[in-house]
């Protein structure tokens, strides 16, 4: 069936997503027309606050990437939902891990209040720096996205094209070699 904007409301969505595979833009819209209110909603619901929007949005690029794996067991909406899901999962995982990075279990931001403590920060932070800049590039490159992007080990496998198990190997022989240059 070719779907034509004036017939998008009437068409299924198994009919959408065979014009969107087919290049029909429009088919696309209607998709997410139909359906991002309800994801909207399931991710307010799930403690999303502020970032279900940028939830939302993810959650349908990362459906159209891989539609080719919708097999049609559930409904379209319950699968971007479920996707959406995940992407919310994502990002509380990396925002979570953004929040401290302690190599040797102190805080840097306790020392802070008072000049004594902003020089030795200071020191610390520029002593890792360093630090990273002496890594090994595979050490160096797992570090820096997990550290600084909160990347997870199997978004580090892929960006790389390494394993996971090297991935944490690497950023375990970084850590070792920052916390050594520590003491």
């Amino acid at each position: 069936m070719n779907v034509s904007v004036p017939l998008a409301e009437e068409a299924s969505d198994a009919d959408l997503i065979e014009a969107w595979q087919r290049g029909e833009e429009s088919a696309a819209t209607e998709l997410v027309r139909r359906h991002a209110r309800a994801v909207a909603r399931f991710l307010g619901a799930a403690g999303a606050g502020d970032d279900v929007d940028d939830i939302v949005q993810e959650a349908f690029f990362r459906a159209f990437k891989k539609i080719d794996s919708f097999r049609g067991d559930s409904s379209f909406r319950s699968w971007v939902i479920r996707i959406a899901s995940n992407a919310f999962k994502d990002a509380y995982r990396r925002a979570s891990r953004r929040q401290v990075l302690s190599l040797d279990g102190r805080d840097f931001a306790d020392e802070s209040a008072d000049p004594h403590g902003e020089v030795l920060r200071s020191d610390a932070e520029r002593m890792v720096a360093e630090g990273i800049k002496k890594l090994p590039r595979m050490q160096r490159d797992v570090f820096l996205l997990r550290a600084q992007e909160g990347l997870g080990y199997d978004e580090i496998a892929a960006a790389l094209n390494t394993s996971e198990g090297a991935a944490r190997v690497n950023y375990h022989h970084a850590v070792k070699r920052l916390k050594d240059l520590l003491q």
